[in-house]
Formats: C-alpha cells, structure tokens, sequence
C-alpha cells in the first residue's frame, strides 16, 4: 500500500470475492447480475476495484471483469449470461449425461460404494476439461487480457494450489489465462491436474520451479476464494469494503445427524476454513486500527459484508439442469437487491 486515494473521490471502493461451488455458483452470477444492473444507478456510490475467484467463482469473476473492462455493466452482464447459457445442459445428450452424474451424486452421499475412476485414466474426464477451456475461449480473449489490464481497471484475482509445493497460489491480471481458470476449476476427483510452464506460472511459483511445470487443482483447496491480494493493493485501490458472495453457509441450524448431512456441513466447514481465516485478518487489522495501535498511512479499515446461499446441499453442486441454475441465478438476484437495499438503510 502507498499513496492515498485523492479526496475529490468520495465513492466507496469495494472489491468482491466470489467463492467457488460447482453449479450453485450460478448463484454467484445472479448477485453479479443484480449488483452490475445497479450499479449506473450508483456510479457516484461504488467503485469496483477488484474481483476474484476460486473455481466456479473465478468463472464468474473472469465474465464480469472482461465484460466490464471490454464495455461496460450491459457487456459484463451479457458476457456472464452467454456463459451460464453454455454452461447449462441444454441439449439431449447434454440432459443424459448430467441426470445420470447427479444420479451418482446423490447416491454416493448415502454412502453406498460405488465404483470410481481416477480422472487420469477418463477420457470423459479429459474430454470435459478440455470442452470446458473451449467454452471459455468462446466468451473471452485471453490473448487481450494483458493489454486489459490498466491501472484505473479492477485487479482480477483467480485462485488454486501448487499440488507439488503444497502451497495456495494466485494468478492476478495478464496472469489469467485459461489455464489458470481451469486450474482453479480442476477438482481432484472429476479432472487432472492442470500443468502450466514455469514462465507462465505466478511469481510466487517461479523461485520453486527451477525451469519445471507446475501442477495445479482446484481453488476450493485452496484460498476460496482469494481475499489477501484483494486487500493487499496500493493505497489509492484499497478496497473500503469487500463484499463475499459465499456459496457455503457460515450458519446451519440443528444437529446434522444421517450420514449425507453431516457429509455435507463437513464439506461447507471445511470450504469456509480459509475463507473465514483470511476475513480474520482484516478483522484484526480493523481492530488495530479503530483501537490506535495502527495509525501507519498506508492502512485503512475494510468492511467486510457477506451474500450467503443457503438452502441447497452437496448433491446438487453438480447439477446443470438449466430449470435448476435459473432458479439459483432467480435466487441470486433477490438476495443481492435485498443487500443492497440493507446497505442503504444503514
């Protein structure tokens, strides 16, 4: 952090985090969809300056951020539905394929055994990776995202793991590309590691990778999704408030006791670990701050505000009926109107 934001500039500055979830992330392009329809309305209130993304967060981080740098709110919400659109299983072959995985899903968290197949030894696995990166080719020039990538634009922050260091990365700006999404998308279980060279790998990668590839799953394994690099910006860019879409609930009431619920509430604790450490934090900096024992220039006080799904388990996550991601994009826009209009009352 340095300069300080020039004080002819009285919008807040507020970046958003979009957690990942499979299909119920569909969610997450509602809210956007909502907050972007908004958002001319409130050109003098907010200032985006930042977006990230793990998994299928980052898909819909990725659509706004190139839709908004590219055009405008109109082009981001266009870009965001041409790719839900391609994302929904529309055709019939398509609607087999998906009822026969959400078939499997549902039965695999009764716990029965059923048979599994490493994603390396999958054609099919491969084959859906690789239609995957084609479906993002299509709504997005990756070739153009470094030209993109000016000062005055939102950091673009998309996250995943090094399998072979172990350790949480992140690809932010020119850095994008679409292997780097379909890393922060491969889940272990569904898809192979995605391999990039060593020149194209993050910079907290290259002192690692002495000339090598690296390897890269999923972002829900790792930060998920990314705040630090949301917060850890010049001055002028540091967010006054970041706003979470969250796919796993904070919040469940009752005792999950069957073996599916408490498969499920494990797997939402344990998608909320990094998320709620990072939120920390900022919480602690925040306290610091309001509490004297941080008066440095360079750091400021972030609200930290939350749009939770809440409502859907595990075994949809996978689901791409389209009936089934409009009503997660229906659900996606009521909360974020109800958000904003919470907001203005305070």
């Amino acid at each position: 952090m340095s300069d300080a934001r020039p004080a002819a500039d009285d919008r807040t500055q507020v970046s958003i985090a979009c957690q990942g979830g499979g299909s119920h992330t569909a969610f997450t392009a509602g809210v956007l969809r909502e907050l972007l329809s908004q958002w001319p309305a409130r050109e003098e209130e907010f200032e985006l300056v930042g977006i990230s993304g793990s998994s299928g967060g980052a898909f819909n981080a990725l659509a706004v951020w190139y839709g908004a740098v590219t055009g405008d709110e109109e082009t981001a919400i266009a870009t965001l539905d041409a790719l839900w659109d391609d994302i929904a299983a529309s055709d019939a072959a398509d609607r087999l394929l998906n009822s026969w995985v959400t078939t499997y899903a549902r039965i695999a968290s009764t716990g029965v055994g059923l048979p599994e197949v490493s994603p390396y030894y999958s054609p099919a696995a491969r084959l859906s990776q690789r239609h995957l990166g084609r479906l993002l080719e299509r709504h997005v020039d990756f070739d153009a995202i470094p030209e993109l990538c000016a000062a005055d634009v939102p950091k673009l922050v998309v996250g995943a793991v090094d399998i072979n260091a172990g350790e949480f990365v992140t690809f932010t700006n020119e850095a994008v590309t679409v292997d780097a999404v379909l890393a922060s998308a491969a889940v272990p279980e569904l898809f192979e590691a995605v391999e990039i060279p060593a020149e194209r790998c993050p910079s907290t990668d290259r002192s690692t990778t002495d000339g090598e590839s690296r390897r890269y799953w999923d972002g829900l394994l790792s930060q998920n999704p990314p705040v630090k690099d949301l917060i850890s910006v010049p001055g002028e860019r540091t967010p006054d408030e970041l706003w979470v879409v969250q796919i796993n609930p904070q919040t469940r009431p009752g005792t999950p006791t069957s073996l599916p619920e408490i498969a499920d509430r494990r797997n939402e604790l344990a998608g909320n670990i990094s998320l709620n450490n990072e939120l920390r934090t900022i919480e602690r900096v925040n306290e610091w701050i309001e509490g004297g024992h941080l008066e440095h220039p360079d750091y400021t006080t972030t609200t930290i505000r939350r749009i939770e799904l809440s409502g859907y388990d595990q075994t949809t996550k996978l689901d791409r009926d389209p009936q089934f991601l409009e009503e997660l994009v229906a659900e996606g826009e009521r909360r974020a109107a109800a958000f904003l209009d919470e907001r203005a009352d305070e």
